[in-house]
């Protein structure tokens, strides 16, 4: 087996532990700040190392290179999605207004 299938194994099998890491987290957490933060580690680690490890068993090719574009694309729409959903979160948390349940 050639090197960069080995290489390319690893990282693929190390974006996956990652990627099931967080799905773990996402099942796992109490709220949901804490969910988002786990399904993150998805976003950023899990699919850091896959992608590595795709363009790696592809070697030099426009493949390699439209995974570096996803790459790209998810560096930079992944936090910026988590971001708002957080504090669209915390400003639903801060403006939100219990019922008056009381009886007159």
């Amino acid at each position: 087996m050639p090197l960069n299938e080995i290489v390319s194994a690893v990282f693929i099998s190390g974006g996956l532990i990652f990627c099931l890491i967080g799905a773990y987290g996402v099942i796992t957490m109490p709220n949901f700040i804490t969910r988002v933060h786990a399904s993150s580690l998805i976003d950023s680690l899990g699919a850091l190392l896959l992608i590595i490890g795709l363009v790696i068993h592809a070697g030099v090719t426009l493949t390699s290179l439209k995974l570096i574009i996803i790459l790209i694309l998810l560096f930079i729409t992944g936090p910026t999605a988590v971001h708002a959903l957080v504090n669209a979160a915390l400003y639903d948390q801060r403006t939100h207004i219990e019922p008056n349940n009381k009886k007159r």
